[in-house]
């Protein structure tokens, strides 16, 4: 939508298309879907019609305004690798991330099939991080499909996470982040769950970020996981910004 934003493992959103339809469990409460329906009766004009999927071509050019590097959550209020986004749109939004090559672009898909099935006929920059949804058992197929695509960065959002995730394969994969479900009607997370996604991390030196345990009231709820915030980001070279340890 615009810059700033309070996700906290990236530091702005940038939605060149908005709306989605649901595919697996863990999009039975979608955020997203709530906020744009605030959003519509606020008439918003990019939300006129609320979560209906939408191209907007008006907001390709947006990153290329924001002069200060930053990194870029793409489509936090859709999911790019739509079935309903055709490959030549998907392009021009990766072609507007090649060119504003001083950012960093975090790009996360449910389609991890049609992700898989798109990648090489894609320009994979060094700027652009690819990652994948997995919120329980039944969808980590999804990460052997990120696997497929040549991203500089692949991470894995094990958000909302509704269900355990033992024994991860987490090879080629570049940071992992966890979180439980927020809102009216959250679904409870297991600390256990997180203890056991944390420590596969430490034992492959995957980075591990805890973004939150979520409930009715997130805020409060917190991000303290046994005593400490676990905030690790992935690794650069030369200029980049490596991983907090």
């Amino acid at each position: 939508m615009a810059k700033g934003t309070g996700i906290e493992w990236t530091e702005s959103t940038w939605n060149p298309v908005t709306g989605c339809t649901k595919i697996s469990a863990g999009c039975k409460y979608c955020y997203a879907e709530r906020m744009a329906e605030r959003l519509q009766a606020m008439r918003q004009p990019n939300y006129a019609n609320g979560f209906q999927l939408t191209l907007q071509p008006h907001m390709l050019d947006l990153p290329l305004r924001w002069k200060k590097p930053q990194t870029i959550f793409v489509n936090s209020m859709s999911d790019l690798f739509h079935n309903d986004v055709p490959l030549s749109y998907i392009r021009r939004v990766f072609d507007v991330m090649e060119q504003a090559s001083w950012h960093h672009f975090q790009v996360l898909t449910k389609r991890a099939g049609r992700l898989a099935q798109l990648a090489s006929s894609l320009n994979w920059a060094d700027n652009i991080w690819m990652g994948v949804s997995v919120e329980n058992d039944r969808q980590r197929n999804r990460i052997d499909d990120l696997r497929k695509t040549e991203a500089r960065i692949r991470f894995l959002s094990l958000e909302p996470l509704i269900g355990p995730l033992h024994d991860l394969n987490l090879e080629g994969i570049d940071w992992v982040i966890v979180g439980g479900e927020s809102g009216p009607s959250a679904r409870p997370v297991e600390i256990e769950w997180i203890q056991d996604i944390r420590d596969q991390c430490l034992k492959t030196r995957v980075p591990f970020f805890f973004k939150q345990w979520g409930g009715r009231n997130k805020t409060k709820a917190g991000r303290l996981l046994d005593g400490r915030t676990w905030e690790e980001m992935p690794a650069f070279t030369g200029d980049r910004r490596l991983a907090a340890v």
